[in-house]
């Protein structure tokens, strides 16, 4: 890492954009080789179709190489490698900008400072490299996990397990080995540090406020705006981290549900398959072994239990959040409102970037589907589109622009009542739109005259 951070800053962007290109090149091999339905050997990193001929080495190399992958058009299809070299590019070029953004710039921290009476250059260069080197690490990977999930919910509207749980483990494993890599958060508290990770600005810095207080910048952890509680070491908060983890476990059993013969013989039978699932490999051992660890952190300690537990927080809170829509909207709609990869994948987002972040994307990704939902309503007639994508739109747009946002709704997460009050009333609310637009559609096509 020193030796990374001594090199000139072009070169830097461009090892990184190198370094994008390469999991473009990725995103590409995962689209294709977890398609669920028509699974595809296109990526020159999987094995050669057997109607084509050999491929060279030089057909891996990113972007180019879909120069001399072109000659396979007659089994893929013309124009099939425009969009995987696009993606590479796309990937190279982003990549170098957020880190651009994020390290050079400082773009997540300075942003925090606007409403302190602290002129920025006090801030600049303070945060040691490896805080933000940790965060676009975070990033990066989460960038390139949610492409891979968005360009499969693309091709088949469906979000394979193959993406979410790996990328679920390594944000929790991220989170506990690196909890620097959170999202940053600026907090004025009188000294000691807290339990936190977190950096100190300089004494001069001080003058502006008062002098028995410090500012630090330090990981959005789960307390955040608030201060971590001196309690978070007892066994009710690894009860939390507990259930929350449990409840990932859950969500990855079978959970068909059938009530044709009563409410209670549907439930008994679906508790039967979740147990089923529960005891048996491979998910008992991924619900047992990580249930230990867990527990070994709590009782270790220290940043990586503040770490750990603000990720599992994170994934509890952004999942269970699409997830209750999921069974509303399912409801009010008498057919399935979203399908359950949303879910899955906003439990990984909310790992990598915590429960505050996770709850600010469940409000800005509907902005996104909106607009494609109308326009495709109105051109295709078809209101079923992949809601994947405009989630990870906006955790990206939230991870760029992350100071901005964070000083607008801070105060809101301050308040401990408010910010369950507001989501029990945009939940209910939108089940009442969603009744209202199925009336509306049953009406417009006469679906209530039909005998």
């Amino acid at each position: 890492m020193p030796a990374f951070a001594a090199l000139p800053p072009i070169v830097q962007l461009t090892l990184v954009g190198v370094l994008g290109c390469c999991l473009g090149a990725l995103v590409n091999w995962a689209t294709y080789r977890f398609a669920w339905f028509n699974p595809r050997e296109i990526s020159p990193w999987g094995p050669t179709p057997k109607d084509a001929s050999a491929r060279k080495l030089t057909y891996r190399v990113p972007i180019f190489g879909w120069h001399g992958l072109r000659r396979e058009y007659e089994i893929h299809g013309r124009g099939f490698w425009v969009r995987p070299m696009l993606i590479e590019l796309a990937m190279g070029v982003g990549l170098a900008a957020l880190f651009w953004w994020e390290v050079h710039q400082e773009g997540l921290i300075i942003p925090l400072i606007e409403d302190w009476p602290l002129p920025k250059v006090l801030l600049a260069g303070v945060v040691p490299m490896s805080w933000t080197h940790a965060t676009f690490l975070n990033h990066a990977l989460l960038i390139t996990l949610m492409a891979a999930a968005s360009f499969i919910d693309i091709d088949e509207k469906i979000i394979p397990d193959e993406i979410t749980v790996p990328g679920t483990l390594l944000g929790l494993i991220l989170a506990t080995l690196l909890p620097i890599g959170f999202l940053p958060h600026i907090e004025v508290r009188a000294a000691p540090e807290p339990v936190s990770s977190a950096v100190a600005l300089p004494p001069a810095a001080m003058n502006a406020l008062k002098p028995d207080r410090t500012m630090y910048v330090e990981p959005a952890t789960l307390a955040a705006p608030n201060g971590w509680p001196a309690t978070a070491a007892s066994w009710k908060y690894l009860a939390v981290g507990q259930a929350c983890w449990w409840l990932w476990c859950f969500a990855l059993t079978p959970r068909i549900y059938r009530g044709r013969r009563g409410v209670c013989r549907g439930l008994s039978v679906l508790l039967r398959r979740v147990v089923r699932e529960l005891t048996r490999p491979p998910l008992a051992v991924i619900a047992s072994v990580g249930s230990l660890l867990i527990a070994v952190v709590w009782w270790l300690g220290g940043a990586s239990w503040v770490g750990l537990l603000t990720s599992l927080v994170g994934l509890a809170v952004s999942g269970g959040l699409v997830w209750a829509v999921r069974l509303g909207g399912t409801a009010a709609l008498n057919r399935e409102a979203m399908g359950f990869g949303d879910v899955t994948l906003m439990m990984m987002v909310g790992t990598f970037l915590g429960w505050q972040a996770g709850i600010i994307i469940f409000f800005v990704a509907p902005f996104a589907g909106l607009f494609v939902g109308i326009a495709q309503a109105v051109l295709k007639r078809d209101d079923e589109i992949p809601y994947g994508p405009f989630l990870c739109l906006g955790a990206l747009f939230v991870m760029v622009r992350w100071g901005d946002v964070w000083n607008r709704v801070q105060f809101a997460f301050s308040v401990g009542w408010l910010i369950p009050a507001t989501l029990i009333v945009c939940i209910f609310l939108l089940i009442v739109l969603l009744v209202i637009w199925r009336s509306i559609k049953d009406g417009l096509s006469g679906g209530g005259t039909h005998e």
